[in-house]
């Protein structure tokens, strides 16, 4: 399965428009009232360091930022904001999306960063990441087992650190 076609940002538009809908025709419980509801701005400025971040270190390594030719990857970057994320491109628009569901301020709103990270993990993600284990093999999955796909660092017990024990 190759990745989707459409653009990530354009998924993200385009989930954020039907928020933007849901919430005008259908606004079940407001939840975040005005004044408050401008702190979505906030989070949304805040969303794009991952990013921008990430494209650096992408620059740095030389290697592509192009979501559609994930087998133009020449480098597998590891460290910086990706020592905590495997995907702070999609993060950072999925914490867009939560900050325009703040911003609307209704409960129906907050379905949408939910389908987005549920749809962008389906169309985009799982297709990189085949492309990336096939490029990069044992080394692609030492770093999958250390750093989860949207936030954290995983433990790594000692026996999964050390090699087993030679046989006398």
């Amino acid at each position: 399965m190759r990745p989707s076609l459409i653009p990530p940002p354009v998924w993200m538009l385009i989930v954020g428009v039907a928020m933007w809908e849901l919430d005008r025709r259908w606004p079940l419980v407001t939840v975040i009232s005005a004044p408050w509801n401008r702190m979505g701005w906030c989070v949304m400025v805040v969303a794009f360091i991952a990013p921008f971040a990430a494209i650096s270190q992408f620059g740095h390594a030389g290697t592509t930022v192009n979501p559609h030719q994930p087998e133009q990857t020449s480098a597998l970057v590891t460290g910086g904001i990706y020592a905590w994320t495997r995907n702070p491109m999609y993060l950072g628009l999925t914490i867009v999306l939560i900050g325009w569901a703040m911003r609307l301020g209704a409960l129906t709103a907050f379905v949408g960063p939910v389908l987005f990270l549920l749809l962008i993990e389906r169309v985009q993600i799982l297709p990189e990441e085949r492309v990336l284990r096939a490029r990069f093999g044992r080394e692609y999955e030492d770093y999958c087992a250390r750093v989860n796909r949207w936030l954290g660092r995983r433990r790594i017990t000692a026996e999964a650190r050390s090699p087993p024990p030679s046989s006398p």
